[in-house]
């Protein structure tokens, strides 16, 4: 009776216990940063209330199953009219409402140690990194060391980082797995994420939201470097890497596919685009979808002091630079 009692709970775990093997390694588990331990420990936490809900309710329904089945011996029995029991109520009323309780404040307070240097760093500069989501492609500013990146970005360990995240055009998803978690990147606005890494490594990001098409390779490096390492990268990037124009910079907001890519100076000399009044730098007449290319729509009556010309490729009518 004992053995039968049990069988069916543990047979609900083993789909979990499989797939937990169908990678050797899950980045998300093995945190390179203060930010990413944490989440892992939210993480945890949550695995420990979902796993135990699962036991409990598995567990009373093969309970329930085998002690009310039909046999023999109860063909004929009819059960008395209930009404119900408060007792019962009761406890299947709160017990659901401790669970969210348990689960929501670890989730608050985990939440607003993210936004923040991750202790034991309190005492370290961070350097700020401006990130700037584009199709399809991510592009890293570093004002402080005048330098520009393509689909990779280099940070000293042991340093804290503060990502300046916006967007070129659409909305994307910036995530380093083993460094923290993710953060949105819109036009028009700027979100903020503190990460560090504790040692010296490589660790991969990408774009997590679901864009379509061409959005699903959207992957960088994040190079962690010891503090010497990172200043030498400095230096010869300043010595060797080619100018960056505006020119150039609009054909990389472009939708390609590009590997790495190194420039002297940043874009945020002519254009942020976190800030209310940047432009929108969207291709859409490089777009084709099922034969049909995409298009910039003009207003029906359009106004002869703000109508512009929307020949080009790249529509820059919402306050940028033209």
């Amino acid at each position: 009776m004992f053995r039968k009692i049990f069988i069916v709970p543990l047979l609900a775990l083993l789909p979990v216990l499989f797939l937990s093997g169908c990678d050797s390694k899950m980045v998300v588990f093995d945190p390179k940063g203060p930010a990413a331990r944490e989440i892992l420990g939210l993480i945890n936490w949550s695995l420990v209330f979902m796993a135990l809900v699962v036991v409990v309710v598995v567990g009373l329904f093969g309970y329930i199953v085998w002690k009310y089945r039909a046999t023999d011996a109860n063909k004929d029995y009819e059960p008395p009219e209930e009404h119900g029991s408060t007792k019962l109520e009761l406890i299947w009323t709160f017990i659901p409402i401790l669970i969210v309780i348990a689960l929501t404040i670890p989730t608050v307070k985990t939440i607003y140690k993210l936004e923040k240097v991750p202790a034991g760093y309190e005492d370290k500069k961070p350097i700020t990194i401006n990130v700037t989501s584009a199709d399809w492609k991510w592009i890293f500013s570093y004002p402080e060391q005048g330098i520009e990146t393509v689909n990779y970005v280099n940070i000293p360990a042991g340093t804290p980082v503060k990502f300046k995240l916006t967007s070129a055009g659409t909305m994307q998803s910036f995530w380093v797995p083993q460094l923290g978690g993710q953060k949105y990147t819109m036009n028009k606005m700027e979100t903020e994420l503190y990460l560090t890494a504790d040692e010296v490594g490589e660790y991969l990001g990408r774009n997590t939201n679901f864009n379509g098409r061409g959005y699903a390779d959207m992957e960088f490096t994040v190079e962690a470097k010891s503090a010497k390492d990172f200043e030498k990268w400095v230096k010869d990037v300043k010595s060797k890497a080619p100018k960056l124009t505006e020119k150039k910079y609009d054909e990389l907001l472009k939708p390609t596919h590009l590997g790495r890519e190194t420039f002297i100076g940043t874009h945020l000399q002519w254009v942020d685009h976190g800030k209310m009044n940047s432009g929108t730098y969207t291709n859409p007449k490089l777009y084709e979808v099922h034969g049909v290319k995409g298009q910039i729509f003009k207003d029906e009556e359009p106004s002869t002091e703000t109508s512009k010309d929307t020949s080009n490729t790249t529509d820059k009518s919402n306050g940028g630079e033209q």
